[in-house]
Order: structure tokens, then sequence, then C-alpha cells
């Protein structure tokens, strides 16, 4: 036994420094937000946290009193075997958890409509409300194997494995996946989201300070799962106009070709910057339609008997989306997308 414990020891103090690594990280981005819904996300937690704590620290204080009080050696602590019931007792034991589970109940169903990934922000940041009238900026982000593509069609450039944008503007990310079901997850801008083939789902979220982060899959999906990450910067409107422009001039062209490629899967991907993508690319990728002569998926459907209802205005602020059922058809190239609910399962509609 003497023989083995170095190895035991070694054992726990790795598993240990692991343990204040995973703390250390998650100090660094859940709860060190930097964009508002994150930061609404992380007071969500500490408002929870401490109204279980409301039940959990009376009852360790307690048990640790009547250890104390009734202990063998205290020979003043009252004994009656003869009690059965206190109303004043149970009223105690069962209204304040109930209490908690109201107030958490309340919590949840209220923060899970503010909080929508498909609903349009309320605001900016604490005290800056959005501006109806200006659209939000649309990012097009599309889950690899192992590796993210980022398509900016109002821009039209594309990147890999890095994220730039301005600080202070709604962005609304478009997200679906080649081929693995998976988790777009930046922690510091929002909460994460499944991105899953032939399907689009829907996140606005907001930057408020300039900075260098880290995003990642949350979802295993394969041997490279583990170097899934990119690179999260947010800057000032200027400096994401000169990032364009350098993305334009520096960049190659993102091609069909050239995305097919891009689809094998790979480990390690470095970061690559795109001056161009082809027109209705995202469109194509969640009707799993890209390489030439595949039917897309919304033109099987339609000659099913089954047409594809056409997506309306955007949403006005602080309303969802345009969305669709979590496994509704997805749209054609030709075809304005659907986006499919798929944490919530919502009901196609047509706007």
């Amino acid at each position: 036994m003497r023989e083995h414990s170095p190895l035991l020891r070694r054992l726990g103090q790795t598993i240990a420094l692991a343990g204040l690594a995973s703390l250390a990280a998650c100090e660094r981005a859940v709860l060190n937000p930097a964009g508002d819904i994150a930061l609404q996300q992380r007071n969500l937690i500490y408002v929870s946290t401490a109204i279980m704590l409301l039940v959990v620290v009376p009852v360790i204080g307690m048990v640790i009193w009547f250890a104390w009080k009734y202990r063998s050696s205290n020979r003043a602590a009252q004994y009656d075997p003869k009690f059965h019931h206190s109303t004043a007792l149970e009223l105690g034991i069962w209204s304040i958890p109930l209490l908690v589970i109201i107030c958490l109940g309340a919590m949840t169903w209220s923060s899970t409509h503010l909080l929508d990934p498909f609903r349009r922000l309320d605001r900016i940041s604490e005290g800056r409300p959005t501006n109806p009238a200006e659209a939000p900026m649309v990012v097009q982000v599309v889950s690899m194997d192992w590796k993210w593509l980022f398509i900016y069609p109002e821009q039209n450039i594309a990147t890999v494995n890095e994220l730039v944008l301005p600080v202070d503007r709604e962005v609304r990310f478009d997200i679906t996946s080649t081929n693995m079901m998976n988790t777009f997850y930046a922690p510091t801008m929002a909460g994460m989201i499944y991105a899953m083939p032939g399907m689009q789902s829907q996140l606005h979220a907001v930057l408020n300070r300039p900075g260098e982060f880290e995003g990642f899959s949350a979802n295993y999906s394969g041997a490279g799962f583990s170097h899934m990450r990119f690179k999260l910067r947010s800057v000032s409107v200027g400096e994401f106009e000169q990032w364009t422009r350098q993305v334009q001039t520096v960049g190659t062209p993102l091609t069909t070709a050239g995305y097919l490629a891009l689809e094998h899967p790979t480990e390690r991907h470095p970061i690559t910057l795109y001056s161009a993508a082809p027109r209705g690319l995202f469109d194509r990728v969640v009707n799993r339609c890209v390489a030439p002569g595949t039917t897309c998926l919304a033109e099987q459907m339609t000659h099913a008997g089954h047409p594809v209802p056409v997506q309306g205005e955007p949403a006005q602020s602080g309303e969802r989306g345009p969305q669709g059922d979590a496994h509704a058809p997805a749209p054609s190239a030709h075809t304005a997308p659907v986006t499919g609910s798929t944490a919530h399962g919502a009901h196609q509609q047509a706007r």
C-alpha cells in the first residue's frame, strides 16, 4: 500500500489542478461576460444560486446544530419519544421550499422568453435600447469537421475559425451544420446554440467591450472536437470596416469547389480569410445541395406536395425572428430561409 501512495498523491494533485483550471476558465468566460446577453445569463446564475442558498445554508446549519445539541454527552437535551407532529414545523418545512420553487419557476419562465435566442434584442446594454429601425448585422455560421466557417453576406466575405464583430452592434447568427450535430458556444457573448445539419437555428447577441475571446464547440463530434475552437474578436466600428477591407484585399475567393474541399475533416485548421463567398451558399448548405447536381431538400419536399413557407419581414426589436418547426424542411437556394427552433420546437409560422 505504501508503494502506491506517491502515485495516488500525484493523481490527487493532478485532479485538484484540473479542477482549479476548470474553475479559472469558468471565471474568465462565463462569469466575466463581454456582451449584454452573457451578462444577463451570469446575473441569472447569481440570483438563482442565492435563492437556492436560502434553503441550503439553513439546512446545513441545522444539521450541524442538531448533531451538536443532541450529542450523546449532552444530558440536558430534551428527549421526547412520543413526538409525532408539529404544525408549525410542517409549515416551515413545506412553505420555504415551495416559495423557492415558485421564485425559480417565475425566473425561469421570464428569462426563457426575454433571453430567447430567436428574439431580437431589447437593448444593447443596460439603459441603451436598440433602434428598431436598424436591422441587426447578419453572420452565417456553418459547423464543419472540425472547424467553423463564418459567412458575412452583407460584406461578401468569409472566414474560418475567426469571428470579428463590431462593438455595440446587434448581430443575428444563422446557424447550421454540414454533417454532425454540434453546438456553437461563445461564453463571453451568449449561451450555446445547437447547430444541426439540414436545419437552421438562430441567435441574437451583442458584444459591449473590445477584446479577444474564445468560442468553441460544446458538443462532442469526433476526433477533432477538442481543437474545434475559433477566435472571437470585438473591435470598434472603424476597426471592423478596416478589417473587412483587409479581408477583401488579402483573402482569396471562396468558390463552390473550395467549399467542398473545406468540408473534408481537418484538425487544428488555421485561420483562413476569403475575399468573397458564393451567393446563396449558406442556403445550399442548409439544404444539403452545395455539390453541383444535388437536389435540395426544399425541392424534394415541394415535389412531395409539401410547399415551404417563405420567410416574412425581419422581426422588430423584442420580437421573435422568422422561425419554423424544428423539423421543418430546409429552404432551397432560391427561397428565403426558414429557421428552425431546435431548442423550443415551436410550430412553423408564416409571417
